[in-house]
């Protein structure tokens, strides 16, 4: 039986609720959404996919992304090139 998403907001490290950066939890995996844009998929098995044209949008969405990642954004950048991290558009099925 398939359950709702669930939403929550990001918690800063002295766990105050981050405005505008949510982790969305589905049966599939998590979503990182940055203000109303999904930026970053990670799939039950790990296998992560970036939105192809706002996944470094700007300094407040890569941060949140890197927390979200748990890593730096050299490091997403090879893991780009070396195609273990996959570019899609996450935001074409959006209402």
């Amino acid at each position: 039986m398939q359950s709702l998403p669930k939403v929550r907001q990001m918690i800063s490290a002295k766990y105050y609720a981050i405005a505008n950066q949510f982790i969305i939890t589905t049966n599939d995996g998590e979503y990182f959404q940055s203000y109303q844009t999904l930026i970053a998929f990670r799939d039950n098995t790990g296998k992560v996919t970036l939105d192809r044209d706002n996944w470094d949008y700007s300094r407040t969405t890569g941060k949140y992304r890197n927390e979200f990642l748990r890593e730096g954004i050299a490091d997403t950048r090879k893991k780009i090139k070396s195609g273990e991290y996959a570019l899609a558009d996450l935001n074409s099925n959006r209402v």
